[in-house]
């Protein structure tokens, strides 16, 4: 059964694209017609390429690895930063850093120095510097987690990144191009689907477009985290029941080998008593 419907996205207005005359001419396989000069998407094709990206998604959470989500417009960074959250999941809302993929030990230095603030202010250390220099560090802590705060759990570079408009976010998608990170993008008709791994062609400027397929997708990340967690716990209770077994047999052979022992004592005995 489909993830999303045509309904629901169509009432979320997925379906509504841009002006005709600023379209992408290779976004044309998901175009369905124009109406009043502007393109409209074929919905039929966005529940398809949602379920794709879902499934994919779903293997990426159940392996244990992480998807980026990446969305600095207006209309977009505040439901992906709850759906991202929801699933425990990195992202970036507020700006993207060139190099935040490329050059990605430098952005954790970056990130292990907020952790570094902290134990001053509670370590002692902010005590004994003046008030400017500790003016300047709330500071610097401010700016670091308004920037990076939302990825300071990802210690790896992600599995994946997830982009609400490959226009807007046209750098992030070159860098996980270039170190052949999988891509999955909401794109609309102004966009170059080219180079997308994963390519949801649906509206990328309304609000409730993003929730719909942001919905959709985050449920089947959750599903793959629950999956994981069973798996692991089966996996516990083999290992569990394996060990338990195995210290059976070796008390069992351990007490064979005590009843064997004590029976060449008796035979001993009686041979000593007979002669």
């Amino acid at each position: 059964m489909p993830r999303t419907n045509f309904d629901q996205l169509l009432e979320a207005g997925a379906h509504f694209g841009h002006l005709k005359r600023k379209w992408n001419p290779a976004m044309a396989p998901y175009i369905f017609m124009e109406r009043n000069d502007i393109h409209i998407i074929d919905l039929h094709k966005t529940v398809v390429k949602i379920d794709e990206a879902a499934d994919a998604m779903k293997q990426i959470a159940k392996s244990g690895r992480k998807i980026l989500f990446i969305a600095t417009k207006k209309q977009a960074k505040d439901v992906v930063a709850d759906k991202a959250k929801s699933v425990g999941m990195p992202y970036i809302t507020e700006r993207w850093a060139g190099g935040m993929l490329t050059n990605f030990p430098t952005i954790r230095k970056a990130v292990k120095k907020m952790a570094t603030i902290d134990k001053m202010t509670t370590d002692g250390t902010f005590d004994n510097i003046s008030k400017r220099e500790k003016l300047q560090i709330t500071r610097q802590r401010e700016k670091l987690e308004k920037n990076l705060g939302s990825i300071a759990d990802l210690t790896r570079l992600p599995s994946a990144i997830f982009v609400v408009d490959v226009m807007k976010e046209h750098i992030a998608v070159r860098e996980a191009q270039r170190l052949g990170i999988p891509v999955f993008a909401i794109v609309d008709t102004n966009s170059n689907p080219n180079g997308i791994d994963y390519v949801i062609p649906a509206n990328d400027d309304a609000t409730k477009s993003v929730d719909v397929i942001l919905t959709a997708l985050c449920e089947a990340i959750q599903e793959g985290l629950d999956e994981r967690k069973v798996e692991k716990a089966d996996a516990e209770a083999a290992e569990a029941s394996a060990t338990k077994e195995k210290k059976a047999r070796v008390v069992k052979k351990a007490k064979a080998k005590k009843d064997e022992e004590e029976d060449v004592v008796v035979e001993e005995t009686a041979e000593e008593e007979a002669e």
